[in-house]
């Protein structure tokens, strides 16, 4: 009844398989990435799994209750048809919402960059704030974070902040968060108590396995120098630190976070993979554009999606018209109310385009 969800059932067993195999487990780098894609699939395979079990369950008591002749035996098998059916119906609606979610429903980790815009100082403290926030959110829902890039203001603020969210509903959830985030407030330089406005931009990028995104060697060009650490901290001595072209797209991707020039090439093409599935996204969205009457998840980076303003404890969601007055609580990863309004947001619009 499900072939995509099929299909990605298909997909777990054969990532089941993998996991078994000597040659898989004695490469870490291989191994990790066969894991994050399991586990995003882990929760859906299950499921429909057990909706098969129950469609078979189902026509196994029709076809007692069309057969039997003995009363007794006839309505104690209508009762368990009765039971399987509607067990059946109810995880029929939960596999047609995770269909109606796409992609989005299946993938377990993501890539977050956060960068901060206009308003100098202030914008990169605000940035770090968001970078906490997400942070904070993650802990709740047992996510696992990496982080892939991280440079620092002089305040303690981030300029630019790259990491990863790995864990079950991790991309679905966060999957709207991309676009500008508006601060208002007193910032902590400000000697007269005047309200300042502030910007820092998110981009929530579905981290891509080497399956989806195939990168050629030749399409890249690979320039490593010596990590440099803020403040006067102590260069390396080796070049560890890596950036990476793709030469076909003008891409670049730079990490100087690890001590290993090893380990920041693989960041680093973690990075570049999943900013590459990004553009082939973009390029499908903008061909159905016009089809969505409010593009929640467009992920324009330029948009003004959303405004803290801490003196009226006020969080705005300008795509969805949504307003709540706990900012305090929002700022320290409480974002399930705002998370769910969105979400429902989307299915009721994704539910406004299939076909009559």
């Amino acid at each position: 009844m499900f072939p995509s969800l099929q299909a990605k059932l298909e997909r777990f067993e054969e990532l089941e398989r993998s996991i078994q195999d000597p040659a898989v487990l004695a490469d870490s780098a291989v191994l990790q990435t066969v894991q994050r894609e399991y586990g995003g699939l882990a929760k859906l395979a299950h499921k429909v799994r057990e909706f098969n079990r129950l469609e078979t369950e189902v026509e196994v008591a029709r076809t007692m209750v069309d057969s039997e002749a003995d009363p007794d035996l006839k309505a104690y098998a209508q009762e368990e048809f009765n039971t399987l059916d509607a067990q059946r119906l109810t995880l029929q609606t939960e596999l047609e919402d995770l269909v109606l979610a796409g992609d989005a429903a299946t993938r377990g980790s993501l890539i977050m960059e956060i960068r901060a815009g206009t308003g100098g100082e202030e914008a990169a403290l605000f940035a770090r704030d968001l970078y906490d926030m997400y942070q904070k959110y993650a802990a709740v829902r047992d996510w696992k974070c990496e982080v892939l890039e991280f440079s620092p203001s002089d305040m303690g603020g981030v300029r630019e902040v790259v990491f990863s969210v790995a864990g079950e509903g991790a991309y679905r959830s966060l999957q709207f968060e991309s676009g500008g985030h508006r601060v208002q407030r007193v910032p902590e330089t400000e000697t007269q108590g005047r309200v300042h406005t502030s910007l820092a931009t998110v981009a929530v990028l579905p981290e891509a396995t080497e399956v989806e995104i195939e990168i050629k060697e030749e399409d890249l060009r690979l320039d490593t120098m010596r990590a440099g650490g803020p403040g006067g901290q102590k260069v390396n001595k080796i070049e560890s630190a890596v950036r990476i072209t793709h030469i076909p797209t003008g891409l670049v991707v730079k990490c100087q976070d690890e001590k290993s020039q090893h380990k920041n090439k693989a960041k680093a093409m973690r990075v570049l993979r999943s900013r590459l599935l990004e553009l082939r996204q973009e390029q499908a969205h903008a061909e159905r554009a016009t089809q969505r009457k409010l593009q929640v998840g467009s992920g324009d980076r330029s948009e003004r999606i959303r405004t803290y303003n801490f003196p009226q404890n006020r969080l705005t969601d300008h795509r969805i018209g949504v307003t709540l007055y706990k900012l305090d609580q929002v700022i320290m990863g409480q974002l399930d109310d705002m998370v769910d309004a969105l979400l429902k947001f989307d299915r009721d619009e994704r539910l406004g385009q299939q076909p009559e």
